[in-house]
């Protein structure tokens, strides 16, 4: 291959800095195309996270886990803890997804979707803007604590406070209406449980993005663990050309037999694990193509191909074909589809009306006269549709059968109570019988079978 001659412009050398006492490293922010892709899928993803609670659908959140009401607000309509299943099928089939993509693009949802890689990534940003650039803040961590430097950290930690605050309110914001959070708050009538709750998760979000960061996705994070069992010789993922880049040498010292890698050091600085893609595959790396887009924009100015490190697989960096159909995700593949048509045809089938019925324990039936029994039964029924409120109550049997009770429920006023209700009947000569608890409404109806007992047996 003819070697492609080295252009004498002038290009900026940058050495990586080196971490400092404590071994934090400071992460250079970079531009590009898969930057910009980062920014297509992380900016809906936030908006949504704070969507769902902040914005209001009739009054109530899009996305509500109310315990209060025993029930789950999704988009104005109400589900019921019967339903919470679909949630765990939602969480199968998006592990399914997880796979897929892990088998077809490496950790392509580490570097673009994971919630520990977006927080960090808005902390990295925080800290770009009050303290400088990462050469700067390098150069600050060794230098002595002047006021200025002191009052842009103070800024800096004062942003990354409210940023983690405002992650847990609206975290919180899932279980309990946030409004409700905001206004006890201000009348300082927040619940020790509520507060404690809010002050943990804000610690947490605080440590996590700004302290801790890459070390989670190392020695937290069991995907960094397992990624090598998901891949194979076609997985797609950020790897550095080898065969083209070496023996790597910068401007100044290059020949001929030079490989296309000036060894500017860029790839490292912009990474936010903190590793250098050319030593391969590394457990640390969350395939956020930060390197990608540094080391084209170097390839760029130099007028050399891009691509020197990209998302490529072991076969194709060894120039054979990799193939993108295969058996492994295939079978992904079909999973993830029957996830999530098994939770979609869930969602169409949710409870509308939810009816519980327990015998009175105390009392397993009552010998009122010589011809006549009664049993006493609870019975707490719950609405899930926004077009029906009320219910009507009744009975049949296999028998003279009479009831006692509340006939006519309001599921607005009502549902979070057990009504008790009598069943009489006369002249049955079997111990026990079936007995039919009917509710019917405008638009919703449903029967609970239940035994009468007329004597111990």
């Amino acid at each position: 291959m003819e070697k492609i001659p080295v252009v004498q412009e002038p290009v900026a050398l940058h050495s990586a800095p080196p971490p400092t006492r404590d071994g934090k490293f400071h992460v250079r922010l970079t531009e590009g195309y898969f930057q910009n892709v980062r920014r297509l899928i992380s900016w809906p993803l936030l908006a949504l996270y704070f969507g769902l609670v902040w914005v209001q659908f009739d009054g109530q959140p899009w996305l509500l886990f109310s315990f209060e009401q025993h029930r789950i607000i999704l988009f104005g309509h109400a589900l019921s803890w019967r339903d919470l299943s679909l949630l765990a099928g939602l969480l199968i089939a998006s592990a399914a997804l997880l796979f897929f993509l892990a088998v077809a693009w490496g950790r392509v949802w580490c570097g673009f979707a994971c919630p520990q890689s977006i927080w960090t990534w808005l902390f990295i940003r925080v800290e770009d803007l009050t303290e400088g650039r990462a050469d700067k803040r390098a150069r600050q961590a060794g230098a002595p604590l002047g006021l200025h430097i002191m009052l842009r950290r103070l800024l800096k930690h004062l942003l990354w406070i409210l940023l983690a605050l405002a992650t847990a309110i609206t975290f919180t914001g899932y279980f309990v209406p946030v409004r409700e959070i905001l206004s006890a708050a201000v009348q300082f009538e927040l619940s020790a449980a509520v507060s404690g709750w809010i002050l943990i998760m804000a610690g947490l979000t605080y440590l996590n993005a700004g302290l801790v960061r890459e070390k989670i996705c190392l020695h937290a994070c069991p995907y960094a663990r397992f990624q090598g069992v998901m891949f194979d010789e076609h997985t797609l993922t950020v790897s550095y050309d080898a065969r083209r880049g070496e023996p790597r040498a910068n401007l100044r010292k290059g020949s001929d037999n030079s490989g296309d890698c000036v060894d500017c050091g860029l790839c490292v600085q912009v990474c936010p694990a903190g590793i250098d893609i050319r030593d391969g595959l590394q457990a640390a790396c969350i395939d956020c193509a930060a390197c990608i887009d540094a080391c084209d924009k170097v390839m760029s100015k130099l007028e050399r191909p891009a691509g020197l490190i990209r998302f490529a697989s072991e076969a194709q960096l060894q120039g054979e074909n990799s193939r993108f159909l295969r058996p492994r995700l295939a079978g992904y593949a079909a999973v993830m589809l029957l996830a999530f048509t098994a939770v979609l045809y869930g969602f169409t089938q949710t409870t509308q009306l939810l009816v519980e019925i327990r015998r009175d324990r105390g009392a397993m039936f009552r010998q009122v006269d010589q011809h006549t029994v009664c049993n006493v039964y609870q019975v707490k029924v719950e609405g899930y549709s926004e077009t029906q409120r009320f219910v009507d109550v009744s009975i049949s049997g296999e028998g003279e059968f009479r009831l006692f009770g509340p006939r006519k429920i309001d599921l607005a006023e009502d549902s979070a109570y057990w009504f008790p209700y009598r069943v009489c009947a006369r002249d049955l000569t079997l111990p026990k019988t079936e007995l039919t608890f009917h509710f019917r409404g405008e638009t919703l109806s449903t029967v609970k079978n239940t035994t009468f007992l007329t004597r111990s047996y």
